[in-house]
């Protein structure tokens, strides 16, 4: 739950209604085991979506504590100070979401029962993961670290999934409080199986699990007693469905939660995914699996595209309704839903959407030391028309561009990546199949860049480290800080190219970049594309006769 969804916190809490409101779902995660990846790395992303929260790479050095220390727990979304915990003697850098050890935590917010929320609790969500962070040299650990912090202090928030990952394992961890006053959460973790791949996206996902199988199945003591008492199950502890039981499933969550998850797996195998289109259109109740496994292992690029997903190509494709309007824009404005005549109507809530604040795909490598091993490939802005720069594990500080306090939401700033990319995603809403064609074209451009230059960089890397990591990481700092330099330079000059060639509406030719000139060097006459033909004919149903070309004068005067 980033800061966009406080408000649906607190309108569920007076209602008693069941999370999630269905317009202020956020955040989506994809998670790949280490044998579904092309590279033997595990892999998760996160898109971090909200309408309030700026981007920025968040940047926590090592740190010793004096013995008795404690730490500050301020609420992620709205800063709100809710109480301390002890400090431990030692903590790990982080760089965004991944920390020193290559560990990444993730999460979507699912919310599930309104009544399970304990606003006494000290640990929130996102100080779970970001204290979690600095703690935990594993998976497995910080599933224990943060099982332990919320026993111990309380959890504040509603209803979380988390993706929980090292170099080698990757797990699905979902929790949800016990109510006011009573300390702890009932939760479970099941780790990703070798060889596939698993999605969250603010909908609780695991529903029965393994009771004796602790190397993939994790789970508090009274996660199904603690049902029962609450009336959520009665039947044979075999039976029992944690998503059912504390986050039931209704028609908006199916829709704008489970197809993302949908539509993640059809990038990676469209057979067995499209088996749930019924599914996800509400025609039928067969859920999909937690787990899938992938027609052929996957890369981070192939993980960075599913993040820019709009459900092309299927049924609930956003380019290809009548809201894209006549330049396919796969994007809806909220609220995601409307009424008319008394009737209401959805808008579809895709993987890429307009609000995100910034996403990553953590990529964790077991062949490399830790520094050089972990990427958290890192990017600003809805995900479509935003770039994936490296940032690795070991580097020694933020890139300035990407640094907090470079900029914020109230404040636009040239030199910030966040305000930049905003600037040229904003600017492509206006005419989005002509201008996402050039954003792709750059896109690519440094991508492509970024993937043929990381062997030599983890080479050399690697070499230094050997001899001198202090060395080594010096060289990451100075890299990722020079491509996220160079990224936002190359952005101000695309949201540059864009505004000269689509001014006004109309397309000013140009040839590898170069505007057009007529032979006496004055601009070229622009390009005036107008609109489709089904868009035409749809004016012409609204306006009738009155925008008809006729004769004149009159036959009858």
């Amino acid at each position: 739950m980033k800061k966009a969804l406080i408000y649906g916190v607190i309108f569920a809490l007076q209602t008693g209604l069941i999370f999630p409101p269905s317009d202020v779902l956020a955040c989506t995660n994809v998670l790949v085991s280490k044998g579904a990846s092309a590279d033997g790395s595990v892999m998760i992303s996160y898109a971090a979506d909200s309408h309030i929260l700026y981007g920025e790479l968040y940047f926590r050095p090592a740190k010793d504590y004096p013995q008795g220390s404690m730490l500050d727990i301020y609420e992620w979304d709205t800063g709100k100070y809710l109480g301390q915990i002890e400090q431990v003697p030692h903590t790990f850098q982080v760089v965004g979401n991944m920390n020193e050890h290559q560990v990444s935590i993730a999460e979507t917010t699912f919310g599930g029962r309104s009544e399970l929320r304990d606003t006494t609790g000290i640990m929130d969500y996102g100080s779970l993961i970001y204290v979690t962070l600095q703690r935990a040299k594993s998976a497995r650990e910080a599933i224990h670290i943060m099982s332990s912090l919320v026993e111990k202090y309380g959890y504040y928030s509603s209803g979380e999934s988390f993706s929980i990952a090292d170099p080698y394992e990757a797990w699905i961890m979902e929790m949800i409080g016990k109510g006011p006053n009573n300390k702890g959460a009932v939760w479970v973790a099941r780790k990703v199986p070798d060889g596939y791949i698993s999605a969250h996206a603010n909908q609780a996902r695991i529903t029965t699990f393994p009771l004796n199988d602790e190397e993939n199945c994790l789970y508090s003591h009274d996660v199904i007693s603690f049902a029962r008492e609450q009336g959520y199950f009665n039947g044979k502890n075999k039976d029992f469905n944690f998503a059912d039981a504390y986050a039931p499933l209704d028609y908006g969550a199916v829709r704008f939660c489970e197809a993302r998850v949908w539509s993640a797996f059809r990038h990676v195998n469209e057979k067995e995914a499209n088996q749930y289109e019924d599914f996800i259109m509400g025609r039928s109740s067969k859920r999909m699996p937690l787990f899938i496994k992938p027609t052929k292992k996957v890369s981070a690029r192939d993980i960075m595209n599913i993040m820019r997903d709009h459900f092309e190509g299927t049924v609930l494709d956003m380019t290809q309704d009548a809201g894209a309007g006549p330049f396919k824009v796969p994007y809806r404005w909220r609220p995601l839903t409307w009424t008319v005549d008394s009737t209401e109507y959805l808008n579809e809530r895709a993987i890429a959407t307009q609000q995100t604040g910034f996403s990553f795909v953590a990529q964790m490598r077991s062949g490399l030391p830790n520094p050089v091993g972990g990427i958290l490939w890192f990017g600003v802005d809805d995900a479509d028309a935003s770039v994936y720069v490296p940032m690795y594990a070991g580097i020694k500080s933020a890139p300035y561009e990407y640094a907090v306090g470079n900029g914020n939401m109230l404040e636009f700033s040239w030199d910030a990546a966040f305000w930049v990319f905003n600037w040229v995603s904003n600017m492509s809403y206006s005419r989005y199949n002509y201008m996402i064609k050039d954003i792709r074209k750059v896109q690519k451009e440094l991508e492509d860049k970024f993937e043929l230059m990381q062997p030599a960089i983890d080479n050399t890397a690697k070499m230094l480290y050997e001899k001198d990591p202090k060395m080594a990481k010096q060289f990451l700092t100075e890299y990722s800080h020079n491509q996220a330099r160079l990224t936002v330079q190359k952005w101000q000059k695309l949201g540059q190219f864009l505004m000269v060639k689509y001014l006004d509406g109309n397309i000013h030719p140009e040839k590898n970049g170069v505007f057009l000139k007529n032979n006496y060097g004055e601009p070229h006459s622009p390009q005036f594309p107008g609109y489709d033909e089904d868009y035409y004919r749809n004016v012409v149903k609204d306006a009738g006769d009155k925008l008809k070309m006729k004769d004149f004068p009159p036959a009858r005067e």
